[in-house]
């Protein structure tokens, strides 16, 4: 069982692999050229929204709701009712999208000022923005109708078409920012239409793949079909416990918009740092896991299903935590090497980093947010995770209101690394409240491996961690390297961090066949 969905998370985290250094490809190209200003506030804003609507409905409780559904009508429906599905859940999406997609390009100057309040003080920011989010906004229905795709060609096995499409986003994104843009008198509004035009080349894409297993069917509409109905009844409520992560973030860019300027900008970079081993692995793995759960629940096997998500967590313990070490440690190394160069000065990195230790920390309550929501979602239980949501999203908002915004007013120098920390902690939050509800629900019973497996993950870490702090040395010194200096001595401190951790994991007794999936009690 657990190889299958080994093979399938390999293949999805390496093409995300791919995705994400073509991702800091990217970024490297955004801090070379425009550095944390005005600029790029005005587009990381702007390319937020829709992007938020898009995690929040398509990538979220849309996706979470779909799958299920779909996979269940595979199990126990013909061919042609699937069939049937899929065209009029492509047609009844893709209508509310368009009608999405019109409101929030006339309503583009309201939504600035409700995402970004602190924009409106400034006119130049807050016009550039209105601006490109008239042409980003379309984004959401390009994508929207990509994570339908996905999830369609995920249920059916095949996960390297959906993996590589981020790819495509980032290539053109590279092509506009470094090329097209400096054409532009206004550079702002060039970056605005690559992201358009990322949209349409990734939705074509899947085009090819959904023809191959035969799922491109017409699209007509169907709000009145079973299925439909339960997908909307199941990603209603989905819509806020799915996404709280984004929530989050969204409420981290609305107070950041009140701070100095370049705050929204030092949290994105760090934000992208933190993304990559969280996209690599934990994504991929949740992506493949939730089609295996929902056809363990339709055909009721309780011991396949806990035992999935078991092996899901233990595996994601021993990747994430020496990854969330890791970006804390090397906060400053990492940024000042992959975005220290050009616009991006020493401050820019300074700043940068103290976000990434705050989001490092937050990493592991990430990671296991994303396995373990897919426990509710394959049952078709979209309920719990709202009540959950709701209470790490007010930890949240309590923090940022009592620690925060007070820290801001009294003159602390970096009151963005706060708002880090606090998504980092209402995540955990939002973790260990969802692992509660799986044990008591009593769908999941942790495997015997765990006796073992937790003293072993924090021995390597640890025995990694002061291997990272000798190496890396004081923080000022990376700024004044030059770019081979820098690269040459990082990529000593992640692969000697590496070694030691995975040596000293082997020295405490672990062993490949403890990640396997069969159940020790």
């Amino acid at each position: 069982m657990s190889r299958g969905f080994l093979r399938s998370t390999s293949v999805v985290g390496g093409l995300t692999l791919l995705s994400r250094i073509s991702g800091l490809v990217r970024d490297m190209v955004y801090s070379h050229a425009f550095g944390a200003g005005t600029l790029m506030d005005a587009f990381l804003v702007a390319f937020k929204i829709p992007n938020f609507l898009r995690r929040l409905t398509a990538e979220g409780a849309f996706s979470q709701a779909f799958v299920p559904v779909i996979s269940e009508y595979k199990v126990r429906r013909s061919p042609e009712e699937v069939r049937q599905l899929v065209g009029h859940v492509s047609g009844t999406l893709g209508i509310a999208l368009f009608a999405l997609t019109m409101v929030g390009v006339i309503a583009a100057p309201v939504l600035v000022m409700a995402f970004a309040p602190g924009f409106t003080g400034d006119a130049e920011r807050y016009e550039l923005t209105v601006d490109m989010l008239r042409l980003t906004f379309a984004y959401i229905f390009f994508i929207s109708l990509v994570a339908l795709s996905s999830g369609i060609l995920n249920s059916y096995g095949r996960f390297a078409v959906p993996a590589f499409t981020p790819v495509l986003l980032n290539v053109v994104m590279i092509v506009f920012a470094g090329l097209v843009a400096p054409n532009f008198e206004r550079p702002g509004i060039a970056l605005a239409a690559g992201v358009f035009v990322a949209g349409l080349v990734q939705l074509l894409l899947q085009l090819p793949a959904l023809r191959a297993i035969g799922m491109l069917p017409m699209p007509r509409w169907g709000w009145a079909h079973e299925g439909v109905k339960r997908i909307a009844r199941l990603m209603l409520p989905g819509v806020f416990g799915s996404s709280v992560a984004q929530v989050s973030l969204l409420l981290d860019t609305l107070i950041a918009s009140f701070l100095v300027t370049g705050s929204i900008a030092w949290m994105y970079y760090a934000d992208r740092l933190v993304e990559f081993p969280l996209g690599v692995f934990t994504i991929a793995l949740a992506t493949v896991i939730l089609p295996g759960l929902s056809s363990h629940h339709a055909s009721e096997d309780r011991d396949q299903f806990s035992s999935t998500l078991d092996w899901a967590l233990r595996i994601t313990t021993v990747v994430v935590t020496p990854a969330a070490v890791g970006l804390a440690l090397l906060a400053a190394p990492l940024t000042a090497t992959i975005f220290g160069y050009g616009e991006f000065d020493a401050r820019d990195v300074q700043m940068s980093a103290y976000a990434l230790v705050a989001y490092g920390a937050g990493l592991i309550g990430f990671s296991m947010v994303k396995v373990l929501a897919p426990g509710y979602f394959a049952r078709q239980d979209t309920r719990t995770p709202v009540r959950i949501g709701i209470i790490a999203l007010a930890a949240n908002l309590g923090f940022n209101l009592v620690v925060v915004v007070p820290a801001h007013l009294a003159g602390f120098a970096a009151p963005h690394a706060l708002l880090a920390l606090s998504t980092g902690l209402s995540a955990g939050l939002n973790s260990l409240l969802l692992y509660r509800g799986l044990r008591r629900s009593g769908v999941y019973s942790p495997s015997g491996h765990w006796r073992r497996l937790l003293p072993q993950v924090l021995g390597a870490n640890a025995a990694m961690a002061a291997f990272l702090w000798w190496s890396a040395g004081d923080w000022s010194v990376w700024t004044v390297m030059n770019a081979p200096e820098r690269l040459l001595r990082l990529a000593g401190c992640v692969g000697g961090g590496a070694l030691v951790y995975f040596a000293a994991l082997a020295a405490f007794g672990a062993r490949p066949g403890d990640f396997r999936g069969a159940r020790s009690r």
